[in-house]
């Protein structure tokens, strides 16, 4: 492996939106460091199971599914 090319690999300490924190290696920052989230798996829906709505905006999505409607999805 050569030496000098790898990013320096260290600690740092990474604030959840409830205000916990944890520490985690990473190449982001310097030693000690902290990352503040504003999207965590606290919080983000894809993670909660939060409900997605599919906005029709001017009939674009009814405009889709009538385009492809024959090839079979």
């Amino acid at each position: 492996m050569k030496q000098g090319i790898h990013p320096d690999y260290h600690l740092i300490n990474v604030k959840m939106t409830d205000g916990t924190v944890f520490q985690t290696k990473t190449t982001w920052g310097k030693e000690g460091d902290q990352m503040a989230l504003d999207i965590d798996p606290l919080a983000h829906p894809a993670w909660t199971g939060g409900s997605a709505k599919l906005m029709d905006t001017g009939g674009r999505v009814s405009k889709f599914k009538n385009k492809y409607a024959g090839l079979g999805f």
